[in-house]
């Protein structure tokens, strides 16, 4: 179906070009399922915009072929890939909302496709279109054709954007990224609607992700990218057991999964004892049947029903459930962005639900409760520098001025890893990893007593990802900080969490030692949780 021989793809930029893609030649046949997995740079999304003809202005194929059903797509008129483009080859993008025209209903959405390739006229393009949004499974099309795209949660507008992708019955679907940022019950629910729907209708398709439990999956066969080439490729099963490739070696021990410590995630070289860990008896921060309740249209809405639970000093609780489950409800209410119903947060036995939260940033127990927020890029202020960012709370909560500000603002990159000579870069100039490690440093700066980290390597590649959480790790050992980590993936909450909270439809459903509850579940919904998580990859015995 697709043969690629030899594509070079490069870039314009101020300092050169710079080439993103260097000879990668592949092919895929009828109904084959490849994944093309790597970190962020490695060529995955530029190799499937170049094959559509999608690159950035300063993007351009410099050499090679790429022939789909025998149309050299290289040399193509912009209208033969206007036709090509969505009917024989479509794409599901990483982000659904901004992929969605926010001003415009969902079913005209896929009208305009459908009517773009003679798919439908003005007379059925609604029923199309509905029957479209049926074949992805959404419960009241007629009513959904009508939505925007904000009315509707993550995981809808991922279908709606499946439904788009599917509406006139592609040969070819490429998926980048497509679950990034859903729970992992949302997550396997699209997976399999979106493989069932590629087996049932004989397509092919290219799923490109950084997570090898989702390539193995769903992947007949796997292609390694790294720096713009191809390295490493076959049979998901021999090549993560037996992987031949150091850099693909990398990828599968940097992954999360059970059985591994957090220092094993790391390259062997910079692998260190992990520092003890102090968790003291006395509670830290006790949660007692706090609730939040919102009015809605239709009457209240309950979104956080009575939860209680304490975290000790020195303890890291994970709080895991799907989206919507009251989990950044809760966070939110006990860093203080958002007023409770009712219930106490009782921290150092100080009611903290007493205190309303829009006078609480001028609190001197502000400094003492902070929040690694899950956007790395959108937490920061892109006008300020690294250092302008993590100077920003010590401003606020301190008297450090001048060279002490200055020293301390040094001491806090060191500490998170962040090379004092990216300080003066702004946010668009540093990578995922290191704009996390700048609001790492941000939240550490007041000397917090609780951390809450919420999802912070939701985004991440997996060796970044590794770094991050073994920073983490050490700055809980170093500093004696309590952790709040808010996740949806249950192989990171093993890794740093000693206990872990499970919340279903705003209450808790089950709490308890980490190990515990994850090997031995006692509520159905943990199993249904534990059972979606995508299965790491695990390297064949020596």
């Amino acid at each position: 179906m697709l043969s690629i021989s030899n594509l070079c793809v490069s870039f314009k930029t101020r300092r050169g070009d710079v080439d993103a893609v260097k000879g990668v030649s592949f092919e895929l046949a009828n109904g084959e399922r490849l994944g093309i997995v790597g970190e962020s740079g490695s060529g995955k999304s530029v190799t499937s915009y170049a094959l559509m003809r999608i690159l950035d202005a300063g993007g351009r194929i410099k050499a090679g072929e790429a022939v789909y059903g025998g149309v050299d797509l290289r040399r193509a008129s912009e209208s033969a890939m206007k036709d090509i483009r969505g009917r024989e080859i479509s794409m599901i993008f990483q982000n659904p909302r901004a992929a969605l025209n926010p001003i415009r209903k969902v079913g005209h959405q896929i009208e305009d496709v459908l009517r773009r390739h003679g798919q439908a006229t003005a007379s059925n393009a609604k029923e199309k279109a509905i029957e479209a949004l049926e074949a992805v499974r959404i419960n009241d099309a007629p009513a959904r054709y009508e939505a925007y795209p904000f009315e509707l949660s993550g995981g809808m507008c991922q279908r709606i954007v499946i439904a788009i992708a599917l509406a006139c019955n592609p040969r070819l679907l490429i998926a980048d990224e497509p679950t990034t940022g859903l729970d992992i019950t949302t997550q396997k629910t699209v997976m399999d609607l979106v493989d069932e729907l590629v087996r049932a209708r004989g397509m092919s398709s290219i799923l490109i992700t950084h997570d090898l439990g989702l390539a193995s999956q769903y992947c007949d066969r796997i292609m390694v990218m790294k720096d713009g080439l191809i390295v490493e490729e076959g049979d998901p099963a021999e090549l993560f057991a037996n992987p031949q490739h150091p850099y693909t070696n990398r990828l599968v021990d940097a992954t999360p999964r059970r059985g591994v410590s957090i220092r094993s995630l790391l390259p062997e070289d910079r692998r260190t004892p992990e520092p003890p860990r102090e968790i003291r008896d006395e509670p830290l921060l006790e949660i007692l049947n706090l609730r939040k309740t919102y009015m809605g249209k239709s009457g209240p809405v309950h979104a956080v029903k009575g939860v209680s639970f304490t975290i000790r000093q020195g303890e890291s609780v994970g709080l895991v459930g799907e989206s919507g489950c009251g989990k950044s409800t809760t966070s939110s209410m006990i860093v203080r962005l958002l007023d409770s119903s009712s219930g106490q947060i009782l921290y150092k036995g100080e009611d903290l639900a007493a205190l309303p939260a829009k006078d609480f940033a001028r609190n001197p127990l502000r400094g003492k409760i902070q929040m690694v927020f899950q956007d790395a890029t959108d937490s920061l202020n892109p006008r300020h520098t690294a250092r302008q960012s993590i100077a920003e709370p010590l401003h606020r909560m301190t008297d450090l001025k001048g060279e002490r500000l200055a020293a301390r603002v040094l001491e806090l990159a060191e500490l998170t890893g962040l090379p004092a000579h990216l300080l003066d870069r702004f946010p668009h100039q540093l990578s995922g990893g290191q704009k996390a490690r700048v609001g790492i440093a941000r939240a550490i700066a007041p000397d917090p007593d609780l951390l809450i980290l919420d999802e912070p390597t939701a985004a991440l590649d997996v060796s970044i990802q590794a770094l991050v959480l073994n920073l983490l790790a050490d700055l809980r050992a170093r500093l004696g900080m309590s952790y709040l980590f808010v996740s949806h993936d249950l192989n990171v909450v093993r890794l740093l969490c000693d206990k872990v909270v499970v919340m279903k439809g705003g209450a808790i459903v089950e709490a308890g030692p980490v190990e515990a509850v994850m090997d031995a579940p006692t509520n159905p919904y943990t199993s249904e949780l534990l059972s979606a998580a995508p299965q790491a990859p695990s390297r064949r015995a020596a």
